[in-house]
């Protein structure tokens, strides 16, 4: 029985255990919102270009409905479209009930400041689906609200001509 508690002690304060603790856990490090589902940076894909979500300063989610639906976007633009493309599908995506999250694009390094899509401001920035809108918490020069950077996203790709 000692031999047990030896050993098991030893584990626990080895090198290896402390690697493998700072790895997982059950920690909120990256400082997700509550209700969000963690992306998996490099591995998860956009719903709507299925381009790898890599670039934190640009990441999304929705999630609602009755089965409380995930979706992941690696643009601002990407939600723009989903919500526009989407709806008849799932019509509880424009339910206020329905949280959407974006990424602040001043976010720096694994720190992710998350906004709620609705309420932030969007600033011209190269976006990697080159929507080229980023979004930032407070209104800003040139700034606009999620209504109009919807609206101008969905002119750009569904309606080029205009």
């Amino acid at each position: 029985m000692k031999r047990r508690a030896f050993l098991g002690s030893a584990f626990a304060l080895s090198p290896i255990a402390a690697a493998l603790a700072s790895l997982g856990g059950c920690g909120n490090d990256e400082g997700w919102p509550e209700g969000m589902q963690p992306i998996k940076w490099d591995r998860d894909t956009c719903v709507v270009c299925n381009m790898g979500i890599s670039d934190r300063r640009f990441a999304g989610e929705l999630r609602g409905g009755p089965k409380n639906n995930v979706f992941k976007f690696d643009d601002p633009g990407c939600i723009a479209l989903f919500l526009h493309d989407k709806v008849e599908k799932y019509p509880w995506i424009r339910d206020p009930a329905t949280k959407i999250w974006v990424a602040d694009v001043t976010s720096q390094g694994n720190q992710v400041r998350w906004l709620d899509a609705r309420t932030a401001h969007y600033v011209t920035k190269y976006s990697p689906m080159g929507y080229n809108y980023g979004a930032v918490a407070h209104p800003q020069a040139g700034s606009v609200d999620f209504a109009t950077m919807a609206e101008h996203v969905v002119a750009k790709v569904r309606n080029p001509q205009k």
